[in-house]
């Protein structure tokens, strides 16, 4: 006998199997938090998986910025967003993430963490 598909969701003869439970608790996902310029503004602290904590940064001022050079890191102010590769909308509306490129009073440096989800920005300068 020749299986007709493959797929778990659908019956060799071509019906549709039902869902055999619904969507937990724990499966559910939240709204993205989309960190802006601005005075520093964190979100309530939120529970995470296993019990861990997850503090979100609504808005920054400032990074953490790191120097290939010297080898150090340094506080510094976030002057404006340059580019966000991860999404067009995202650059146009100036949301910090993950690998968006900023200008800060040290030079231009890319964004190494995930302010949404950690609560800090961190970067490293681009060095040209």
């Amino acid at each position: 006998m020749v299986q007709k598909h493959s797929n778990d969701l659908v019956k060799p003869t071509g019906g549709k199997k039902g869902s055999s439970r619904k969507t937990r608790r724990y499966e559910l996902g939240s709204e993205p938090t989309l960190t802006i310029l601005g005075k520093e503004e964190y979100k309530i602290k939120e529970r995470a998986f296993g019990g861990n904590l997850k503090f979100r940064l609504k808005q920054a001022k400032f990074a953490n910025v790191y120097d290939p050079k010297s080898n150090k890191a340094q506080k510094a102010e976030i002057l404006s967003v340059i580019n966000n590769p991860t999404n067009a909308e995202f650059d146009k509306r100036k949301i910090i993430s993950k690998g968006a490129i900023i200008r800060t009073n040290l030079g231009e440096a890319i964004v190494t963490s995930r302010p949404g989800q950690e609560g800090i920005i961190n970067a490293r300068l681009i060095v040209k």
